[in-house]
């Protein structure tokens, strides 16, 4: 077995040709700038009542206001959050404006986006794979689920996957389901399990320490509506439906929360919201950035082509210069797929047909 796998390795390699691409920078004009956020700690557990009425919630600042998912309209309404942690859970406070506040759908574990919602995405490791999400109405009907990888990698919803100790409630501000109103707002308040998400973690599984950082993000979906007979429903035009509007916390540049490479970073510190630090990135998050937009543009977008190049061609990108930095990329067509090699000055990363990304030391 092992004279069959040399045998196949120096046959790549003495069979490679050497082909060189150049890539003109506008290519990258859908790269984003994850958002980031100190998560600061409470030294007591908080009410989960939909109210952020504790000294705490109080001190702690929200986020920046929600944008339009592609990063470019500003949503008509807003919504921001703000986040808490202790040792057993992370804590979200929502707050969504919203002048007509409605939800019909009862049922755990329904498509909860059918009527306005508030959903968190969550992925403890910097990667693309094993990542929950929850999504919640105003009725407070919940959705979790757990996606090994993105839909676009063959990622399939667990929707067995519960978190049985999440705890979340709603407070409106206005009335629910009622036409004749004009209300202000619904918050959310949730407290999310953090063992469920150490358990997602890449090896080692181990507690949360301070300055860890994980991968979130937040959409809400809002849905332009019709009365009928004085009750709400999804609007309609020519019979079919009209899109949602998606508002989230980082823009992810497409109508796609399912980039787990583009969602915004928390950093977990063990301060109080009076002892506040900046967030530092522990990884070089452009060049991070670059790879996973190279990596997508070869499985589905404008380099598709390099898909079909014979095994062992090499192609070598000409070097592109963004934001003060040279990249270097190199092509590889493997066997399985292929391997993406991004290099700056002062890091490598590969990537191959997967979407597993290493960064060498």
């Amino acid at each position: 077995m092992k004279k069959s796998y040399f045998l196949i390795f120096f046959t790549i390699l003495f069979s490679c040709k050497k082909q060189s691409l150049n890539l003109e920078t506008s290519f990258f004009k859908d790269l984003v700038t994850p958002k980031t956020y100190v998560v600061y700690k409470t030294d007591k557990p908080l009410t989960i009542d939909g109210i952020d009425d504790e000294d705490i919630w109080k001190n702690t600042k929200y986020t920046s206001n929600f944008i339009d998912i592609e990063g470019i309209k500003t949503p008509k309404q807003v919504t921001k959050v703000k986040m808490l942690w202790d040792d057993e859970y992370l804590y979200i406070y929502a707050k969504l404006f919203e002048e007509h506040i409605w939800a019909d759908i009862t049922e755990r574990d329904q498509v909860i986006f059918l009527n306005n919602d508030f959903e968190v995405f969550i992925n403890p490791s910097n990667d693309v794979y094993n990542y929950g999400e929850i999504e919640i109405n105003a009725l407070e009907t919940v959705w979790d689920l757990l996606l090994d990888k993105p839909y676009s990698l063959g990622g399939k919803p667990k929707n067995e996957w519960n978190l049985e100790e999440l705890k979340a409630k709603v407070f409106i501000e206005g009335t629910l389901n009622n036409a004749k109103d004009i209300d202000t707002f619904w918050s959310v308040e949730m407290a999310i399990p953090l063992k469920s998400f150490v358990a997602l973690k890449n090896l080692p599984r181990a507690k949360i320490k301070d300055g860890e950082q994980w991968r979130i993000n937040f959409s809400r979906v809002n849905w332009d509506f019709d009365l009928i007979n004085n009750t709400y429903a999804r609007k309609k035009r020519d019979n079919k439906y009209l899109p949602e509007y998606n508002w989230v916390w980082s823009n992810q540049g497409e109508i796609n929360m399912h980039l787990p490479e583009k969602w915004g970073y928390i950093q977990f510190s063990k301060n109080t919201p009076k002892n506040a630090i900046q967030f530092k990135h522990k990884t070089d998050v452009l060049t991070e950035q670059i790879i996973y937009t190279l990596f997508r543009s070869i499985l589905y977008k404008d380099l598709q082509y390099l898909k079909n190049k014979k095994v062992g061609t090499i192609t070598v990108f000409e070097p592109i210069k963004i934001e003060n930095k040279i990249i270097n990329v190199t092509f590889l067509k493997t066997f399985s797929g292929f391997n993406l090699k991004v290099t700056t000055e002062n890091s490598t990363y590969t990537i191959n047909e997967s979407g597993f990304l290493k960064k060498d030391q």
